[in-house]
């Protein structure tokens, strides 16, 4: 390979995702990892109700009553 022809530098795959907004002042900001644990789910007791918020086999979270 000739010396004057750039070597193309890889993407870092964190240039590729959007920036992370900072939470609001005031604003409690936590991990979805750290929320949810090593399962995934977290039940939540909302107004004598039951909530569970799971993560989806795509990434995605849910939120169910």
């Amino acid at each position: 390979m000739p010396d004057d022809i750039p070597t193309p530098v890889p993407a870092r795959p964190e240039a590729s995702r959007p920036a992370r907004a900072a939470a609001p002042l005031g604003q409690r900001r936590i991990d979805s990892a750290t929320l949810l644990g090593p399962g995934g789910e977290l039940f939540i007791d909302h107004q004598q109700q039951v909530y569970r918020l799971r993560v989806t086999s795509q990434g995605k979270l849910i939120l169910t009553k």
